[in-house]
């Protein structure tokens, strides 16, 4: 390990190897969110509803919060390497399974289980990459490694749809198990293994979960995903008020566009600045909720907050990851896991109180609550000082 370290300090990053962890994140999120815009045909393919059909969502989300702290936990004795290929061999055969099948609760059934080895790719992705480069290109890697993840966020959907109208349905999955094992054969040839851990150093949940700092990483992660959500989830219908709801791919690109504009500049600063760049993500991301609640029906103010909004969204999984890794030590593999679990439990928590918002109080509070948890984030990393989010770089702080 010693020796890879070396090289990979005096080559630079080893770009790609890392690559393959951007197509796993890629991967994992497309998978989760391509039926979203497949929900017409798969109903008609299926003879269910539409609702149902959205169901091949809802299950997928659920087996990976489910899966991610107890499997990630029980194969802590397992080298790398092998558990990651599992996942994403997981993904290659539910998705299979998905496209051979014509029985609705077996694609439920298989639709949750690919949920749950996407689950053990996000709990591995941020602890496997850190460990191919020395301590102070881990926040670099990071970043190049979690670059699927917005990417697969803006196109996921209009993608997905786009390649319904060349294929059926059944055809999207069948793609979508090419690319799983196109990705298999990449991390057994270039990835390389790394041992697991020892019994007698793994630490116990109940340790990782109440070690100093742990908490306020994920209290910030909480609030910094619902308050995305809660206005990601509705985007239609509050672009829609502003005048702009015939333009919502153009606006979800120019998310995304920014997104990925976010994770660079992170990741050129995160080594150096974790904690200025997390406060400063946020304060920005508070300005840029309360532009969009002020904007009323002038499209130059919405595109402005949408635009400051993906440029402080992209890199926040950069920022948390690095802090909960920083912060768990040896433990960094459980407590990403964890972060897997509070980050699909804010997604949907954001689905959930943005539609009682919507309902209740219209499109227009929508950016009001994401201003308002954007300021309890800013202020939860505030406090964490001594813990969580150290200032000073932190390749001095290691």
């Amino acid at each position: 390990m010693n020796i890879q370290n070396n090289t990979a300090e005096h080559e630079g990053l080893p770009v790609w190897r890392l690559l393959a962890f951007t197509m796993a994140g890629f991967l994992a999120i497309m998978t989760e969110t391509m039926p979203a815009g497949l929900l017409p045909q798969i109903g008609q393919g299926l003879g269910i509803s539409e609702a149902l059909a959205g169901q091949l969502v809802t299950l997928y989300a659920l087996g990976s919060v489910m899966a991610a702290i107890p499997v990630i936990a029980a194969t802590r004795s397992w080298n790398r390497r092998p558990l990651f290929l599992t996942a994403i061999g997981g993904l290659l055969v539910f998705n299979t399974i998905t496209a051979l099948s014509s029985h609705y609760g077996l694609i439920l059934a298989a639709r949750f289980a690919a949920g749950m080895a996407a689950g053990v790719v996000w709990g591995l992705l941020a602890g496997y990459a850190r460990r191919m480069v020395p301590s102070h290109q881990q926040g670099r890697a990071l970043a190049l490694a979690g670059v699927g993840q917005p990417i697969a966020l803006c196109i996921g959907v209009p993608l997905g749809t786009w390649l319904g109208t060349l294929f059926d349905w059944r055809g999207v999955f069948w793609i979508m198990s090419a690319l799983a094992l196109l990705l298999f054969a990449w991390i057994r040839l270039a990835v390389p293994d790394f041992a697991g851990q020892p019994a007698q150093q793994r630490m116990t949940l109940r340790r990782i979960a109440t070690m100093p700092g742990i908490r306020p990483v994920l209290l910030a992660l909480f609030a910094w995903i619902l308050a995305h959500n809660i206005l990601y989830t509705y985007i239609a219908p509050f672009l829609a008020s502003a005048g702009l709801g015939h333009r919502v791919d153009a606006v979800l690109l120019l998310f995304g566009l920014a997104s990925i504009a976010g994770i660079w500049i992170t990741g050129l600063l995160v080594d150096r600045w974790l904690r200025a760049l997390t406060l400063l993500s946020l304060a920005v991301f508070t300005i840029a909720a309360l532009v969009l609640g002020l904007s009323g029906a002038s499209p130059v103010l919405v595109l402005a907050g949408i635009a400051a909004w993906g440029l402080t969204f992209g890199g926040a999984p950069t920022l948390l990851q690095t802090a909960l890794a920083d912060t768990a030590g040896d433990g960094a593999d459980v407590a990403q896991s964890m972060l897997v679990t509070i980050f699909n439990l804010a997604v949907a928590g954001g689905g959930i109180a943005g539609g009682v918002l919507l309902e209740r109080s219209g499109p227009a509070s929508l950016p009001w609550a994401l201003a308002a948890l954007a300021l309890l984030g800013w202020l939860i990393v505030w406090s964490a000082s001594a813990h969580g989010f150290r200032p000073g770089h932190r390749a001095a702080l290691a």
